[in-house]
């Protein structure tokens, strides 16, 4: 592995700017962590973080004040940031060793230390090695690249004491076996089913963040498997698992169903493992998606998120024989700013149980038939013209309005003039 296979990319020149930087002035400089990993597995890094043997102080003084932030000074770490929003920010940390952990995520204190020692207190070994960007050399205490190789995630050292010190790297142990499709080595897995009810003690949001990026990846089934099979699952989600309507027994639906789902969003994905929560039976679409949107609001999701989870799952109860649905039903849906997420859950959902995906492949077909215009038109009428006839303020006017709005989603009326009279016959005594 070199460094000329991103020679082009701005960020890469930067971080390599920065190793050259700290070398001139006498110190130690390596990449380290993902960056390494995704070079040596031939994936474009996303960011690059840089380890040295200078000190925070010391690396404020030699980048100056202005382009530096001491993020986790405390912890040895100071954001760079570049000249330029391409070059974008390369954290530089000190090669430190980790003192006692007293909240399952943070050491109490760091001392700083040689390149080997921070190397073996990393989470994994795929994660704990480093590059000299300038020889081309990977420097590999942990046998990382044999892990590469092998396709094996593995904590480094004991894993019981890699968790024990940071409780989310059980999650991190599942999305990045999963989404490499890595085999997960014995101990590592032991590990966590020994740890997995410690979960809890991580914050709701680095749990939901990393749940968000397992359910958004395209080997989300497999990241539902190995959360369902290490323990962790019924400790983040333990809805799926209590009362009347536990997943149990739909394991192996919902497996295929996440297999089959095709969007790069993770609601939809949501959305089927919820799915069961809802109250079909409920006559109000508030009610039945209220379990859903507790769970939502427990996990500390964007009301955005939670709305979208919440109409996906609304809307899958409303997918029976679409093409004989009224135009001004159809039409909304289909123009709803979710609705690709929608019959995509629609679509898998029917492949899992062996059934026809009749009504996602009628409303794809008529989506790629229509504009967004034409599935959601400017209406022709509004509150004004109702009062205007006399009709007072109240509920009589919003149905008035519904009456005349599905009759021009219907193509029944196609201009203003038949809205209104429409509107004044509805209106006549």
């Amino acid at each position: 592995m070199t460094h000329q296979s991103s020679v082009s990319d701005p960020r890469s020149e930067f971080a390599l700017a920065i190793v050259r930087q700290l070398r001139s002035a006498g110190f130690q400089a390596l990449w380290a962590g993902g960056c390494v990993r995704d070079q040596a597995l031939g994936i474009v890094p996303k960011d690059y973080d840089v380890a040295t043997d200078a000190t925070p102080a010391q690396v404020i003084q030699l980048f100056g004040e202005r382009r530096t932030v001491p993020i986790g000074a405390s912890f040895g770490v100071v954001l760079v940031t570049g000249t330029s929003r391409r070059q974008g920010q390369v954290e530089v940390a000190t090669f430190r060793s980790d003192g006692a952990y007293v909240d399952g995520r943070h050491p109490q204190s760091v001392r700083y230390c040689s390149a080997r020692e921070d190397a073996l207190r990393r989470d994994f070994t795929i994660n704990g090695m480093f590059f000299d960007p300038i020889a081309g050399t990977v420097i590999d205490y942990v046998e990382g690249l044999e892990d590469l190789k092998r396709k094996t995630l593995r904590a480094i050292g004991d894993p019981l004491a890699r968790f024990s010190e940071d409780k989310l790297r059980m999650l991190r142990a599942v999305r990045f076996a999963t989404t490499f499709q890595f085999h997960m080595d014995e101990s590592t897995a032991d590990a966590i089913r020994l740890l997995s009810h410690q979960i809890t003690q991580v914050s709701t949001e680095r749990i939901l963040q990393e749940l968000k990026r397992m359910l958004a990846h395209p080997a989300r089934h497999l990241a539902f498997t190995m959360l369902h099979n290490t323990g962790l699952l019924p400790e983040i989600l333990p809805e799926l698992y209590s009362g009347p309507h536990s997943i149990i027994s739909e394991i192996p639906v919902l497996q295929s169903a996440l297999h089959k789902l095709e969007s790069v969003r993770f609601e939809p994905a949501l959305a089927i493992l919820l799915q069961h929560l809802t109250h079909h039976d409920s006559s109000s679409t508030a009610t039945a998606v209220q379990p859903v949107r507790d769970l939502c609001r427990r996990l500390k999701m964007a009301n955005e998120e939670t709305d979208a989870v919440c109409w996906i799952l609304d809307s899958l109860n409303q997918m029976d024989h679409l093409a004989s649905k009224p135009l001004h039903f159809l039409k909304p849906l289909l123009a709803h700013r979710n609705a690709a997420e929608l019959l995509a859950a629609s679509s898998a959902l029917a492949a899992a149980r062996g059934q026809p995906a009749d009504d996602a492949e009628f409303a794809w077909h008529y989506l790629s038939r229509h504009s967004q215009s034409e599935l959601s038109p400017e209406p022709l009428i509004n509150g004004s013209d109702v009062m205007a006839l006399g009709i007072p303020q109240g509920p009589q006017i919003r149905n008035l309005l519904t009456i005349v709005r599905n009759a021009q989603l219907d193509e029944q009326i196609q201009n203003r003039d038949a809205a209104l009279a429409l509107l004044r016959s509805l209106a006549t005594p």
